[in-house]
């Protein structure tokens, strides 16, 4: 295979990576278990980043080498192709962090349910939402993740970033640009948030534990918790519910392979845990044209697709 023009020498850069930057790789690493949706062909070459030493390192690397590279959280609002991803994938699990001045300082691979629990074992309210949010604090930044009517955007003060030319920079709120489901970073790739500090309020232990609770037992009842998913499928339309949308168009329990559109949340496309992307991806594209055509409202995906979809045709799969 090639990349850029190059021959790509996974054993090499492999070697090349542990010399350099201190960190271990493997080879043609199944990527499925590092997504919610449990999907996704191989790595070409995978590392994981442990801190945020090794994450500047690996990802200065890949440019310096001009290599394809995708930084991976918990891989909770993607899927992955079937062929897998070419170049190097560096799985994030820097989750440092810090409580100061009534603010949580938290690297960029923190889950965003640890930082709900670290926060309220620190009395600090905000973040009780983020419980509800599968991904790291690094993906909740890049798409304003948002649950239980708050968002990423509410209660963020600033983000750490390492820039294209490889410069380090603490961007304030207002240059982040985040909207719904949106942010600066979905349109450059080569920023990739490092940690973010968010500004909380002090609150009661029990007020805290409420909030939990409360934001627990509405998933238990409401979202397919017990089955793999990439959490809500589509981005709701201004004033309508995407799910809404798709339980009107009579799509729950509908299913492409081992793909299936849940009972329980109409936005949710559940794996049996025998599904592959091209299930869920063609199930989506599915739900898309049949809510066009019922209701005349075009869905946008939420999740997003990684990786080698070359040669996919909208409604028909790969060519």
């Amino acid at each position: 295979m090639t990349m850029t023009g190059q021959a790509f020498d996974a054993v090499a850069i492999g070697s090349d990576i542990q010399r350099r930057v201190g960190v271990k790789t493997s080879r043609d690493e199944p990527l499925a278990r590092f997504t919610t949706m449990r999907v996704g062909g191989p790595a070409d070459l995978f590392a994981v980043a442990h801190n945020a030493f090794e994450l500047r390192g690996l990802i200065k690397f890949a440019r310096s080498r001009r290599l394809p590279h995708l930084v991976l959280g918990r891989g909770s609002n993607a899927v992955i192709s079937d062929r897998g991803v070419r170049g190097v994938v560096i799985q994030d699990r820097a989750e440092g962090v810090e409580i100061r001045d009534n603010r949580l300082l938290a690297e960029a691979g923190l889950p965003m349910a640890r930082a709900a629990t670290v926060t309220q074992g620190a009395g600090l309210s905000g973040l009780e939402f983020g419980l509800a949010i599968p991904g790291t604090v690094g993906g909740a930044v890049w798409a304003n993740a948002g649950a239980h009517e708050s968002d990423i955007s509410e209660v963020l003060e600033s983000a750490t970033v390492l820039l294209a030319d490889g410069s380090e920079r603490t961007l304030p709120l207002d240059e982040l640009r985040l909207g719904y489901r949106d942010s600066r970073f979905k349109g450059d790739p080569q920023e990739i948030v490092l940690s973010a500090t968010f500004r909380l309020e002090p609150a009661s232990a029990d007020q805290i534990k409420l909030r939990l609770d409360d934001i627990r037992r509405w998933r238990q009842a409401h979202q397919p918790l017990g089955l793999p998913s990439a959490g809500s499928v589509f981005r709701n339309p201004e004033g309508r519910s995407a799910g809404a949308l798709i339980d009107e168009a009579g799509l729950k329990g509908f299913s492409v392979g081992g793909a299936t559109v849940s009972e329980k949340h109409a936005n949710f496309i559940v794996n049996d845990r025998r599904g592959s992307a091209a299930d869920v991806r063609r199930l989506g594209e599915h739900v898309q044209a049949e809510v066009a055509r019922r209701s005349g409202v075009e869905l946008e995906f939420e999740i997003v697709f990684l990786g080698d979809w070359a040669g996919w045709v909208i409604g028909e799969g790969f060519a």
